[in-house]
């Protein structure tokens, strides 16, 4: 361990055998990405003298060597107000199950080795990873085979359980609660039940802080089984109340209810759901499927620092030789955790936790 003395900044310790850092963006964007590539790529040359490659596409860039290019200060200037990632990034882009087509057949191969050959090629002695689940574990598995890995969680779905939050998310949820705000007045107007389908995958945070946030009166969540008479009852009650609109927030993983009786087929739930409403209250229905408008824009001032923070410590752990670890938040400090303990265990919003019961508390209904 030697010494760096840089820009008349504090001196940090830092690893000698580090030259050259590569950072990687993988799965689905988020609003922040830019932010952290901008913060490893400052912290790596200003405070280390570390040469910095930007991998593109996620893992793609390790396969097409050629695609990689190096990170300057300038070029990573004026990115941090950017959504989406400079670098690309891809979800399907696994070495470990890389598949491709030899004689008209579909193979898959394992070319994580020659993923690793191609890294050493480039000069590259360590790694940032920057994804969700997925890229985890990628990352692991390569950390594994002997490459020094270090991980960012990121997603807007906030599922992973290692951190308390990831960036992206609240950034998302100004995108909700803005739309949400905008249907409440169309739907005052008309008197109708509007139907709002988030992301969120299997687990329903944007849903339910989402929802909170925005005034939702109804929050379908996979976390609550729901039935649509549990929600029609619901809206008929706030009717007797006087009250003659609804706003429903339905998070894309719910589980189909019982009275479904054909399955769902990869088509938007929210219109399942809101179809089913109109059918069982007689009330007017519109439905609106947010979609990918939750992923882009700039991200929000919480999820920049947060991102800039989580940039940092990705370096900092690099510095220290502590791979195969994840950055986190936790106790509003960012410290690193096991990578092994970072993947494949998914944060579901608690049923009985104090999220729900705040909403509970202040009128909203779960369908149940």
């Amino acid at each position: 361990m030697i010494m760096a003395a840089h820009n008349g900044l504090p001196m940090t310790e830092t690893r000698s055998d580090i030259r050259c850092i590569g950072i990687a963006t993988g799965g689905g964007d988020a609003p922040g990405l830019n932010a952290v590539i901008r913060a490893a790529t400052k912290s790596a040359i200003l405070e280390h003298q570390w040469k910095v490659i930007g991998i593109p596409d996620g893992f793609d860039g390790l396969i097409w060597p050629e695609k990689s290019f190096e990170l300057t200060l300038d070029r990573v200037s004026g990115i941090l107000p950017r959504g989406g990632t400079i670098l690309g990034t891809t979800n399907r882009g696994d070495p470990f199950h890389y598949k491709s087509e030899e004689n008209g057949q579909p193979v898959v191969r394992d070319i994580s080795d020659q993923v690793i050959g191609n890294a050493k090629q480039l000069g590259i002695d360590a790694i940032i990873s920057i994804g969700g689940d997925g890229s985890q574990k990628i990352a692991y598995d390569l950390f594994r085979k002997g490459m020094k890995m270090v991980g960012v969680p990121k997603t807007i779905d906030n599922d992973l359980s290692a951190t308390e939050l990831t960036f992206g998310f609240d950034t998302a949820l100004h995108t909700v609660s803005d739309a949400i705000d905008k249907i409440h007045t169309t739907a005052a107007s008309h008197h109708r039940v509007m139907v709002v389908e988030v992301m969120g995958r299997d687990c329903g945070w944007i849903a339910l802080a989402g929802g909170i946030a925005g005034g939702a009166h109804v929050i379908l969540i996979p976390e609550i089984p729901f039935t649509i008479k549990g929600v029609c009852d619901f809206i008929a009650q706030r009717e007797r109340g006087g009250r003659d609109f609804t706003i429903v927030v339905v998070a894309e993983g719910v589980k189909q209810p019982p009275e479904f009786k054909e399955n769902r087929r990869g088509g938007s739930v929210g219109i399942l759901i809101g179809n089913a409403i109109a059918a069982g209250s007689k009330k007017e229905v519109r439905i609106s499927v947010l979609g990918h408008i939750q992923r882009g824009g700039s991200p929000s001032p919480f999820d920049r620092v947060l991102a800039t923070r989580f940039g940092v410590a990705a370096v900092d752990l690099i510095a220290k030789g502590e791979f195969g670890k994840m950055v986190a938040l936790r106790a509003s400090s960012i410290v690193g955790v096991d990578m092994a303990d970072a993947i494949g265990k998914l944060k579901v919003v608690r049923p009985n936790g104090e999220l729900v019961r705040t909403a509970r508390a202040i009128g909203i209904g779960f369908g149940d």
